[in-house]
């Protein structure tokens, strides 16, 4: 019995500590695919309204799930900082805006999260699992213009936001 229980949630867990993949289809230097899904705030956003300023376009599994908390509260630490350099933080992943309210209201996040339940962003950026139906953690800066500047693959939640503000500073003093 146990193990008719143990085995599922090793999978879970097995899933979301897989990294990206290679089959990413969009480049660093490329301009980022532009889309419209709805927000947490009930609202349609898309990419190009964010255009004059960076983009933290950040792909993640699944709300409530321990790394995606992680990942996601240390944006959140991170938010005014992040901001203050000009950035704008937008998270996705498949689940449902009904989700992200609720993930967005237990966590204190205020940032937006964007809902893919028809996995069309994730489909175009190359960041879907089919396998866990689900996104793999891979984060995209975009700069002011909408090209991808920076991509990270192999994400770690914990230290992630402070990486983004990071390479942040350093593309602020290139310029």
């Amino acid at each position: 019995m146990l193990r008719r229980f143990l085995s599922p949630l090793l999978m879970i867990l097995l899933g979301f500590t897989v990294t990206a993949s290679a089959r990413i289809t969009v480049k660093v230097g490329e301009m980022a695919p532009n889309f419209t899904l709805r927000g947490s705030d009930g609202r349609l956003h898309s990419l190009n309204q964010f255009r004059g300023q960076y983009v933290v376009l950040y792909f993640y599994p699944k709300d409530e799930t321990p790394g995606c908390t992680t990942e996601a509260c240390n944006f959140r630490d991170h938010i005014s900082a992040i901001t203050r350099d000009g950035a704008k933080v937008i998270g996705v992943s498949v689940q449902t805006v009904k989700s992200h309210r609720a993930f967005i209201k237990k966590y204190d996040l205020d940032f937006l999260l964007l809902a893919d339940p028809h996995h069309k962003v994730v489909n175009e950026y190359g960041v879907y699992n089919k396998k866990w139906d689900m996104a793999d953690r891979v984060t995209f800066l975009i700069n002011p213009e909408g090209r991808i500047v920076k991509i990270y693959r192999d994400v770690d939640p914990k230290i992630h936001a402070k990486q983004v503000l990071d390479e942040l500073a350093m593309l602020r003093t290139k310029h």
